[in-house]
């Protein structure tokens, strides 16, 4: 995954990018009536359930917007809330409340809808060894908040990009010429360059996940659109060699099955691309 300081990195791009876009040269219709000396309050509402991701994200676009901005925070990234429930108090600056308004509420609607669906699955696999996974079908632009909403639902985040994890997909495997010469050239690759990358390998059949076995350094293979039975015989045949993950289909009601099967992790873009936005509110306290 990525360093921290390039996830610091992405998250100041993010806001600098999202107030850029929404206040442009000026929030003008609060310039036009309300005086630069004003100061107010704010409540963050609640007008939904499930689960709250994006505070802490939050408090970086206030401080971004006006260091000066108290926030009192009563309830944390992760938590379970519902109708009615306040999240955060926001005091200072009214002008300063009003230009981060819409770039914190749109921002944490989003997490915590990705937010609530993880830990949706988190609850189905639990008992299980399986970890649940994010996968890079996500918002071109928002990435590393959409994988910082899975870790707060309680999931595990997948490679981030393309430069972090060596994965051979079907199409890599075809245009390589095949599955064993796909992995050789990987291996060379690495070793030519001297990058210490994780290769991990798609299979999608079990004549394909033997092929994978005869070769050294594959960190995980990914049983892609693998039925119950072949995945049951397929972690057979790995058998500890290496990480399984399954992906392809996966829902609500297989999830549990598959766990069941004995792979370590299910990766699902349904965590961040099907997703409904939790309804929040920001409404000045008088």
């Amino acid at each position: 995954m990525i360093t921290q300081e390039q996830f610091d990195s992405e998250i100041q791009r993010i806001i600098s990018n999202a107030i850029r876009e929404d206040v442009g040269d000026g929030d003008h219709s609060s310039l036009a009536c309300i005086p630069e000396t004003a100061r107010g309050k704010a409540k963050l509402l609640v007008k939904d359930k499930g689960v709250i991701g994006g505070v802490n994200f939050a408090k970086k676009i206030l401080a971004y917007v006006d260091k000066t901005l108290k926030v009192e925070v009563l309830i944390e990234d992760g938590s379970e809330v519902t109708y009615g429930d306040i999240v955060m108090y926001i005091e200072g600056s009214s002008q300063s409340i009003l230009k981060a308004e819409r770039t914190v509420l749109n921002s944490m609607q989003r997490m915590s809808a990705i937010a609530t669906k993880t830990r949706m699955f988190v609850n189905l696999l639990e008992g299980t060894k399986t970890k649940i996974l994010d996968t890079r079908k996500t918002t071109p632009g928002i990435r590393v908040l959409e994988k910082w909403a899975v870790i707060i639902g309680g999931g595990e985040n997948h490679r981030f990009a393309l430069y972090d994890m060596i994965m051979l997909k079907d199409n890599h495997i075809d245009f390589a010429g095949g599955i064993t010469k796909a992995i050789e050239m990987t291996q060379q690759y690495l070793n030519e360059t001297g990058k210490d990358l994780q290769i991990m390998v798609e299979a999608r059949n079990l004549i394909e996940v033997e092929e994978i076995l005869q070769s050294n350094n594959v960190y995980r293979i990914l049983l892609d659109n693998f039925d119950f039975e072949d995945t049951k015989k397929a972690v057979k045949l790995i058998n500890g060699k290496c990480l399984i993950e399954s992906s392809g289909n996966i829902n609500e009601a297989t999830i549990r099955h598959y766990a069941e099967c004995g792979v370590d992790y299910i990766s699902s873009g349904a965590l961040t691309h099907s997703v409904h936005n939790m309804d929040l509110s920001l409404k000045a306290v008088k």
